[in-house]
């Protein structure tokens, strides 16, 4: 067995970057469909609905009737955040059941308000903010 030295080439580490592809229609449309059914299991009135997902209450109305029309960067952002916050419930806490109750439930992290309240603000941020406090919770798991 020889001790020759190797030589050491170099790795470039420059990563690209990240640049998330956009969400299809296709897939908004389904994000859409699953976000009913979550709704429905949250309690979440059809107002309440249209606040989240910023649109006039007719046109949720028509919507939830024939399947979304027409959605924006806004309203996909939206969708994408409503489906990450229920991941990360379904993560923590194992009877989904809990998960769902968790929205309406008074949460020190949010001053007292809950989840569905601070979503109910009507800004995409208000979205971010519940799922950016799940996502550091199961973080932990």
């Amino acid at each position: 067995m020889t001790n020759t030295p190797r030589t050491l080439s170099r790795i470039d580490t420059d990563a690209p970057p990240f640049s998330p592809e956009p969400i299809s229609d296709e897939a908004a449309a389904a994000m859409f469909r699953a976000s009913l059914t979550l709704f429905r299991l949250w309690g979440v009135t059809d107002e309440q609905a249209a606040t989240l997902l910023d649109l006039p209450r007719r046109s949720f109305a028509r919507w939830k009737a024939e399947g979304p029309g027409r959605m924006g960067r806004d309203g996909k952002a939206r969708l994408s955040n409503l489906m990450g916050i229920h991941k990360a419930l379904r993560i923590i806490f194992r009877d989904p059941a809990r998960g769902y109750a968790w929205i309406k439930a008074p949460n020190d992290a949010f001053a007292g308000r809950s989840a569905l309240e601070v979503m109910l603000g009507g800004e995409l941020t208000d979205l971010m903010r519940v799922r950016r406090y799940l996502d550091a919770e199961r973080g932990l798991w």
